[in-house]
Order: C-alpha cells, then structure tokens, then sequence
C-alpha cells in the first residue's frame, strides 16, 4: 500500500496550476472513474494520490501499478489474480490488485499501453464491479475507485481502433488534463527551491545559499520536456555539484549527456551508402547561399590551408559564424533556428551556452 508522503505534496501558484488543484478537489469525495492526462512528469501519480486522501476512502488501500511495465498476462495476472493452477508455477490462488484495493483505489499509469482483452476486464469491473480470476469462473465482487492516467491521446487511439471507445467512455466521467512545467513558468522556482532545499538536507548540508541570476535565467527560459520529473533532476545535480554551500548554485547542467566524448549514433552500412550518396549529390549541385551576416570569424572556405592549423578552433569558428547565420535568418527566434540546423531546441540551447552565445542573443530572441 502506497503512502502519500509530505515532501510529495503539489507545489506551485499558477493560475492553471490552481485550476487543476480545484478540479481535483471537487473531483475527490465521488466514488467515479477519472482520467489523468499529462505529459510525462507532470505528475500524475501524484494528483491520483491527492485524490485518493481527499476521499472517503483516504483510511483504506492505495495502490499503483504502471501498465507498461508488464506484458500482456502478467498485466492480467497483476490486476485480477490467478486461481490454483491457471498456468505453470500458480501453485495456489492469489489476490490481483483489485482485490487488494477493495474499499480503496487503484492507480493504473500507463493505461494507453493495456491490450483489448486487459480493457475489456477494466470496462467489466467498471460497469458490474466485477472481474474473474486468471483461470477461474466465479465473479469476484470489488468495490474499487479506479483512476488511470496517460500521456497518450486516447480520443484519436479510440478512434484508430488502438483503445476501447467504451471503455474510454467509462473512465472519462471528468479529465484533468496537467499543464506542462513550461506553461507553469511562475512556479519553476518555487520548485526549484524546494528541490535544492531537500537535496541540500540529504547532502548534509547547513544552509542553501539560492541560485545566481544567472542560474535562475537557465532554470526559466529552458523548455523543460522532462518536465518537473527533470526540473528535480537538473536542480539536484547542480546542489551536489556546487561543492560550496555557502555560495549560491551558479552552474545548471541540463543535458549530464553532454561531452565532448559522447559515443555517436550507430550508423547501418546501407544508411551510410545512402548518406554518401547524398552528400556527392548535394556537392555537385548548385545550392543557394544562406544569407550572410557579418562576424568576427575569418573562416576559410577554400579547401587549402595553411597548415599547421588549430583543427578545434577552425571547427568552434565554424559552428559560431553558422549558428550566428541561422539566428539571423530566423529572426533571433531559437526554434526556427534550431529547426534550420536540423537540432532540437534543447541541443540548440546546448550550443548557445558553449559558445557563451545565450547572453548575448538572449534578449533578442526572448
């Protein structure tokens, strides 16, 4: 049985934040099937945690399953049980988590991941609040308030035939749909803060000296696609890495994969034929120049060079002269830019804060 544990408490004051707080507290005491919506690490087990202690049924069981994490039998063995016997090594019956939650709720992540036979016992149990064993045929009556969550769009899978239409109807009694950490702007730092704070106390540590402004500006501006799930992770790392606790946290590292030495992609032999092929074609066909800006960099273009040469720096003056082109062209905005260098916008943000390029565009393209 799960607890919900104080430092696992929502944090945040945004409008939409506090919208969805209320959404669930009007939600909380019905004994109705709801659906949590929301991008991966939002926090979805977290409200169908806060919904299940703000019920009638906050004395009785909580428990959680991810439906990802197991195929399809183990998932219905896990769910519904099994009788003595039903396949090999069931040496006796055993209890599945609706049984287990009866009285209580069960949480079930991942629900876009379930098989149509899994989503046929769900509607069964929803409807009748009833279920039978995995080799068994006596009915198990359960009374079980069921929340399930997905990062998927179900409508558009319900109408693709991929998930159950009436059993999408059935758990849609009410959505809440979590805003992503990046339309929380206003609470980032707050989160932040408690994140440092409590990696702070783990690392023994005496105080929290705060984030510099330079520090808080990557924390605001970065698109966070992880979520709060990696706003935690970029905030602890940086405490663990600071060293000093009695200085604020300067450095933010978003991306720990980034290195110099980062192993690359495999590339399959007929990919790199084809890429070869590419490359051939586009050298010998007429391009049109990018547009030209001015910079501070003398590249030559010329396949001679005066040899000796700093390989390191002729390549770092390339990319800086063919970034700064791109912002230009783009009118200083970072996704078409990072769009016309065939990088995400994270890796783009990547290669603004190496070339100490973030400062200086920053305000430009905001």
């Amino acid at each position: 049985m799960s607890r919900f544990r104080q430092q696992d408490n929502l944090l945040g004051h945004s409008n939409n934040f506090l919208e969805v707080l209320e959404q669930i507290s009007q939600i909380a005491p019905l004994n109705k099937p709801v659906l949590i919506i929301g991008e991966r690490g939002t926090g979805k087990e977290l409200v169908a945690a806060r919904m299940h202690f703000l019920s009638k049924r906050w004395e009785q069981n909580y428990l959680t399953l991810n439906c990802a994490a197991l195929n399809e039998s183990l998932l219905e063995s896990e769910l519904f049980g099994y009788e003595a016997g039903a396949f090999t090594g069931a040496a006796k019956r055993r209890e599945g988590r609706f049984e287990t939650a009866h009285n209580g709720t069960l949480f079930l992540d991942e629900l876009a991941n379930t098989s149509g036979m899994v989503q046929e016992k769900l509607l069964r149990v929803i409807e009748y609040g009833e279920f039978e064993r995995v080799g068994g045929s006596r009915s198990v009556k359960v009374d079980v308030r069921l929340v399930a969550a997905t990062n998927e769009d179900l409508p558009a899978l319900a109408d693709s035939g991929e998930f159950r239409a009436d059993l999408l109807d059935r758990l849609a009694f009410d959505v809440i749909t979590l805003p992503p950490l990046r339309e929380r702007r206003e609470d980032i730092m707050m989160l932040a803060e408690h994140f440092a704070i409590n990696m702070a106390r783990e690392l023994d540590m005496e105080l929290f000296s705060g984030f510099t402004e330079k520090a808080k500006r990557t924390l605001l501006d970065y698109y966070w696609p992880g979520n709060i799930r990696e706003l935690k992770n970029v905030v602890e790392r940086a405490v663990y890495r600071s060293n000093n606790p009695n200085l604020p946290v300067h450095n933010i590292v978003l991306d720990p994969f980034e290195s110099i030495y980062r192993p690359q992609k495999r590339i399959k032999t007929q990919d790199r034929i084809m890429q070869s092929e590419v490359v051939s074609a586009a050298a010998t066909a007429s391009v049109e120049p990018l547009p030209q800006v001015p910079v501070t960099s003398e590249l030559k273009t010329s396949s001679s060079f005066d040899f000796p040469v700093d390989l390191k720096e002729l390549s770092q003056d390339f990319e800086i002269d063919l970034i700064k082109q791109a912002l230009a062209d783009s009118q200083f905005n970072q996704k078409k830019t990072a769009e016309k260098l065939g990088l995400t916008y994270h890796q783009l943000r990547g290669y603004l804060k190496k070339y100490n390029l973030l400062e200086q565009t920053n305000e430009d393209m905001v």
